[in-house]
């Protein structure tokens, strides 16, 4: 004799979609997200792949890149932290985007021990010609997915960043960057 069939749970919705709501979530969705998160990432930073091959630049100089022009002036040891590298990690990386002038390193004025450091108008446009790259794939994805999906979203990534512990991060730095060069 077999077991009859258990009817779907009234909290667990038959059929996935943008603003489903789930009451409760099973190990099985969790790993889906992990992986999703996994490969989604991967496949964004993908996207600039031959751009930053053709200038010579790899991932960790794009980072480095959008973190300055997210915050134009940032200390250095503010950029180790936003990174959540070593300064060893970074040290090299940092050394080549200021060899190769897309970065521009000042003195603070108020403390003459930091740096502060800013996208040249060579760097910008890098950085700008990496971000259009980017910009395309968001457009597409999000006009596909809805204004509600992607406030979701938004929601998710903004509760990831929350959640972490990590200094330097948290959403208040994400607002609408100035992304000019200065």
């Amino acid at each position: 004799m077999t077991a009859p069939s258990r009817p779907p749970s009234p909290t667990r919705p038959t059929q996935a979609g943008a603003g489903v709501e789930l009451l409760f979530l099973r190990d099985e969705d969790m790993r889906q997200a992990q992986d999703l998160l996994m490969v989604a990432c991967r496949a964004f930073t993908g996207v600039i792949d031959s751009a930053l091959q053709e200038y010579g630049l790899g991932h960790a100089h794009h980072r480095i890149m959008q973190a300055v022009a997210l915050q134009p002036g940032i200390a250095v040891g503010a950029l180790l932290d936003v990174l959540g590298i070593t300064k060893q990690s970074m040290s090299r990386a940092l050394g080549e985007l200021l060899a190769m002038g897309a970065l521009r390193q000042e003195t603070a004025p108020e403390d003459r021990r930091k740096r502060r450091l800013y996208l040249s108008p060579h760097g910008a446009e890098i950085e700008s010609h990496l971000f259009s790259l980017q910009r395309e794939v968001l457009l597409r994805v999000y006009r596909k997915a809805g204004g509600k999906a992607v406030d979701g979203f938004r929601r998710v990534m903004r509760g990831l960043i929350d959640e972490s512990d990590m200094p330097g991060v948290s959403t208040d730095s994400f607002s609408s960057p100035d992304r000019s060069s200065r």
